[in-house]
């Protein structure tokens, strides 16, 4: 029996297969990139929306995945759900350059990126950093594993990773945002809250979890 958590969680699946995020597959197939959005998963009234299958077709042709194959995808999933464990994964050095993400802050290019095995989780179009330096010890080192959600909502207190527009990648805890600033507070203990002026913010991401090296 099809359902619709296992529907959504084959889309996800089918972009998570073709490195590409649920946004980035709807891109592909010339979509409105929002198509496939949490937001889009469901009406105002909570009901559960279900996507077209005109969209379905399109991301089929754009990935040239035949239906057999997607149905295969959502019998992968297991039925509970939650996506798949794979997600693409790059160094915090390779995320420091320019070629590593697009503009909104989606992975991009072959090179810098491979796939590692996490434990499952709700949200889909993840993303992983693993530190290969420490960040903010001992809250964060190297060897640990940054879980991010590029198509979240990020709100006060979540922690976020930030590229600049220098390339510098950044971990904090989301304060405010205004059209001058924003603001991210520091995730270790005695360090002090950053002001970062909005034009020299290429993006932003909420981070799901930190995976630490045990």
């Amino acid at each position: 029996m099809l359902t619709h958590k296992a529907i959504w969680r084959g889309i996800d699946m089918l972009a998570a297969k073709n490195h590409l995020s649920a946004s980035g597959l709807a891109k592909r197939a010339g979509l409105d990139p929002t198509t496939f959005n949490k937001s889009k998963r469901t009406t105002k009234q909570g009901k559960p929306r279900w996507p077209s299958t005109e969209s379905l077709s399109k991301i089929l042709d754009a990935t040239q995945a035949s239906m057999a194959e997607f149905v295969s995808l959502l019998e992968e999933g297991g039925g509970d759900g939650t996506p798949g464990r794979r997600v693409r994964c790059v160094r915090l050095s390779q995320a420091e350059k320019d070629d590593a993400f697009d503009a909104s802050g989606f992975p991009q290019g072959g090179n810098a990126w491979e796939d590692i095995e996490l434990p499952s989780f709700a949200e889909g179009g993840l993303y992983a950093i693993e530190l290969d330096r420490d960040v903010a010890a001992p809250v964060l080192r190297s060897g640990d594993v940054i879980v991010v959600s590029p198509e979240s909502a990020v709100r006060r207190n979540d922690r976020v990773v930030v590229k600049l527009r220098s390339g510098e990648v950044e971990f904090g805890v989301f304060l405010r945002k205004t059209a001058q600033r924003l603001s991210v507070g520091g995730l270790a203990d005695g360090s002090e809250d950053r002001a970062l002026p909005i034009a020299d913010v290429a993006w932003q991401a909420r981070v799901i979890c930190v995976c630490t090296q045990q």
